[in-house]
């Protein structure tokens, strides 16, 4: 059993998923010169939103159809995390090896560049993920038939 078939580790599987959308994503804006277009960081919500949603329901179908509210919970949020932080791996070498102009280019334009560097913008980035995957989780499980806690 790997990544891909283990029913436990759905969140990794979907995760990376999320991670894959997001750096081809990435690398769409960069080949079309729309890199510098800060609106369309709003998309990869959409990505997120996808990736978390079809966690939850492989989840929910690999264990009889059940999902308890807290298990939903650990889940989306741990496949928002994982997608989060494979990508902002792929953002800090993309700026540190592949691509320093864009770097140089964020820290003259954006408003707190001056004090940017590879580490910050890739831990700005995997922060922000994390906590909007927390975010989506938390309303996704809300959408989603989830076990009522039993009383004991």
């Amino acid at each position: 059993m790997n990544v891909l078939t283990n029913p436990n580790l759905v969140h990794i599987n979907y995760g990376l998923r999320i991670a894959v959308g997001l750096i081809v994503y990435f690398l769409v804006m960069k080949f079309a010169g729309l890199l510098h277009v800060v609106e369309l960081r709003l998309l990869n919500l959409f990505i997120l939103i996808a990736g978390i949603y079809y966690a939850l329901k492989k989840f929910q179908h690999t264990h009889g159809e059940h999902i308890h509210y807290f298990r939903a919970l650990i889940t989306g949020f741990a496949t928002g995390a994982v997608g989060s932080l494979v990508f902002a791996a792929f953002l800090f070498l993309y700026v540190s090896l592949l691509d320093r102009g864009f770097m140089q280019y964020l820290i003259e334009n954006e408003p707190m560049g001056r004090f940017l560097n590879p580490y910050i913008a890739s831990f700005i980035v995997a922060l922000e993920g994390v906590f909007s995957g927390l975010l989506v989780t938390f309303i996704l499980i809300n959408f989603i038939d989830t076990d009522e806690p039993s009383e004991g």
